[in-house]
């Protein structure tokens, strides 16, 4: 929760989604008094007039949100869906959007077939304007990146509806006229409204800024601001003792850190850091991850290949092969504990099976492509041989 929130520059917005990325903040602003300025919208809530009521009112540090619909346009029963009914191929501006929507005129409703009437939006391209001089005067944007920034933003809404929620961030986006940072706490979700190609990675959170950075895949989207993710895990943010051997870590607690895929964050700032020719901090960066998520208290995974990947460009081939050696050697205990039991409870498990020989597979192919031999002959030899003894034991069932 305080590194959730300590992702976020002064007077922030920030969506969240659920319970459990909103509860924990909520009790570190309201029992701790940690980042009181900053505002937790939690988007399943927002669909909720009393909740959008308190959002319109100030909180300790944070002003009210900048919404603009008034109380009756907001109540349960009324604008709960708006749908999109594509009448036009114009790109609009959301505070046009707002205007459609909120107007009283018959020529801006539906009406069913047994008489219901509903609002809607005429046309799926939307459009939030950039103040260009302003997101560089209150530090949205740097100034070495002003020739990347996009303005104005279109994009595509691609549902057929926004539930209320959805109505009433495109509010706040469209009258925030970028003064307050936004961000959310996860992306690839609805909330997000379709804008991730503007998301930067800051930490715990991603901030909306008017730059497009292209998905590539679901793991990397956001650009990355090496500096200020740099100072976010080396300076800023608290660990507490997740790493500590005494310590117990739940289910729970080993999944949140796949949710938030913290190997794959850390990672992605090396390899920021490395394409700068910043190699020694990039180093620092991924030694500071291998410290906080041994295999001990967060299993290894995929990621943790990739950090061994990251390793082999930074020239640290004894800290790669150090990764690949251990993992190839858990998932050989994995799979000869998984091939040792009953065909029928194989059969149960070949997620699990399918998986440790897909990472060991991928660790044969790194070791080939950077030619660390040794490793490379061990890990094929594990590969075959279990694949070898797998494909038996199917055979064996049928």
């Amino acid at each position: 929760a305080y590194n959730y929130l300590n992702a976020c520059e002064k007077n922030a917005i920030l969506f969240t989604n659920g319970d459990n990325d909103t509860f924990p903040l909520w009790y570190a602003q309201e029992v701790e008094g940690i980042r009181t300025d900053v505002r937790v919208v939690n988007l399943m809530l927002l669909n909720m007039d009393w909740y959008i009521e308190q959002m319109k009112r100030k909180a300790y540090e944070s002003e009210a949100l900048p919404i603009s619909v008034p109380d009756h346009k907001y109540r349960m029963g009324t604008n709960d869906v708006v749908y999109i009914q594509e009448r036009t191929n114009q790109t609009a501006d959301l505070k046009d959007i707002m205007a459609f929507v909120l107007s009283d005129k018959p020529q801006t409703k539906l009406e069913t077939q047994s008489g219901d009437v509903y609002s809607y939006i005429p046309t799926r391209k939307f459009r939030l304007p950039v103040d260009t001089a302003l997101v560089i005067q209150n530090g949205t944007v740097k100034e070495k990146d002003a020739a990347s920034i996009v303005s104005p933003i279109e994009w595509d809404f691609r549902k057929n509806h926004l539930s209320k929620s959805d109505f009433i961030v495109l509010d706040i986006l469209a009258n925030n006229n970028w003064e307050r940072p936004v961000y959310y706490v996860s992306s690839g979700h609805d909330g997000t409204l379709g804008l991730d190609e503007y998301f930067q990675l800051d930490g715990f959170a991603y901030r909306l800024v008017p730059i497009r950075t292209p998905i590539n895949n679901q793991l990397d989207i956001g650009r990355i601001d090496a500096d200020i993710l740099y100072d976010r895990f080396m300076n800023t943010y608290q660990w507490g003792n997740m790493n500590d051997p005494s310590v117990y870590l739940d289910d729970f607690n080993v999944r949140t850190m796949s949710v938030v895929r913290l190997r794959n964050r850390f990672v992605r700032l090396a390899d920021e850091l490395t394409k700068q020719g910043q190699n020694d901090r990039a180093i620092m960066v991924l030694d500071k991850c291998h410290e906080l998520t041994p295999h001990e208290k967060i299993p290894f995974d995929y990621f943790s290949i990739a950090m061994a990947g990251s390793y082999f460009r930074l020239n640290a081939a004894d800290k790669a092969n150090a990764i690949l050696g251990r993992y190839g050697q858990i998932c050989d205990e994995y799979l000869t504990f998984y091939l040792d039991q009953q065909p029928d409870f194989i059969n149960s498990i070949q997620n699990d099976i399918q998986y440790s020989l897909s990472m060991i597979n991928r660790m044969a192919e790194m070791s080939r492509v950077y030619n660390q031999q040794e490793l490379n002959l061990k890990l094929d030899s594990l590969l075959n041989q279990h694949y070898k003894f797998y494909v038996d034991k199917l055979s064996n069932t049928r």
